[in-house]
């Protein structure tokens, strides 16, 4: 496993973290679209707090590290590496407490198959090799959605649920295949969820112990972790070259092992 200072490193040199590629303006569209109540920034979540553009703002300039500066309009945007570190040491430690209990059953899915399924394989392995019941409801369950025609369904690639168009795994928002997902498993949630996107956003809402991944544009997630639906939220790029996530994958399935 790297030290802190060679993943820190890592991070900023691959644009996991540090300047990282989603401009400036693409994060402030997705915070004001987010403020004026527009569902698809929501991520199946709903808030118990009005949350204004400057207060989303400033959250994830604490929870992310995006710029403070309201009037940095263009340009460049970052991640902290630091809290992308802290936060992953953080869902270590939930994953350990949940996996350290008898017989967890545990849900992975992702919104982010180029990137993120490189995150979640190994920790559905880790998973499974430490007792846990690796769940897989509404496998084959297909829908149309608004913003494309064919139907969609869920498929499971090593216990990993995806969004695939006829053969071809996608990447999205989403959070109604979760919410078929939860609605099928009745009222036993999972012990805990591992996700991104929809996918947490809405395991988070129907309270489940849920972490996730997300991106500094993807701005629901911090507010549901602000507002405790969500545990952690890791903040990365969420589509870096798939084998540059290997080492902060390390950092966790080396914590959660020693822990357990």
């Amino acid at each position: 496993m790297l030290s802190r200072d060679q993943l820190r490193e890592h991070l900023v040199r691959t644009r996991i973290a540090g300047d990282v590629a989603t401009p400036r303006e693409n994060n402030l569209d997705h915070y004001s679209s987010l403020a004026n109540g527009d569902p698809h920034y929501k991520l199946g979540l709903t808030f118990d707090q009005p949350w204004s553009y400057r207060d989303i703002l400033a959250l994830m300039a604490k929870s992310a590290g995006v710029v403070p500066d309201p009037d940095h309009r263009w340009g460049q945007d970052t991640i902290d590496p630091d809290l992308t570190i802290d936060a992953l040491d953080d869902m270590a430690e939930s994953i350990a407490a949940v996996l350290s209990r008898e017989n967890p059953r545990v849900l992975l899915a992702t919104g982010h198959p180029t990137g993120l399924l490189a995150v979640h394989l190994p920790l559905a392995r880790l998973c499974a090799e430490r007792g846990a019941e690796l769940l897989a409801p509404g496998e084959g369950w297909s829908y149309s959605g608004a913003n494309f025609g064919r139907r969609r369904k869920i498929r499971y690639l090593q216990d990993v649920a995806m969004l695939d168009d006829r053969g071809a795994f996608v990447h999205t928002h989403d959070a109604t295949p979760m919410c078929h997902m939860i609605d099928e498993l009745g009222g036993e949630l999972p012990d805990l969820v591992i996700a991104d996107h929809g996918w947490a956003g809405a395991a988070g809402e129907a309270g489940a112990h849920t972490v996730a991944f997300a991106d500094s544009n993807d701005p629901g997630l911090f507010l549901g972790e602000a507002e405790g639906k969500i545990d952690v939220v890791v903040p990365l790029d969420d589509n870096v070259l798939p084998r540059f996530y290997a080492p902060l994958t390390e950092r966790i399935v080396t914590q959660v092992s020693r822990a357990l």
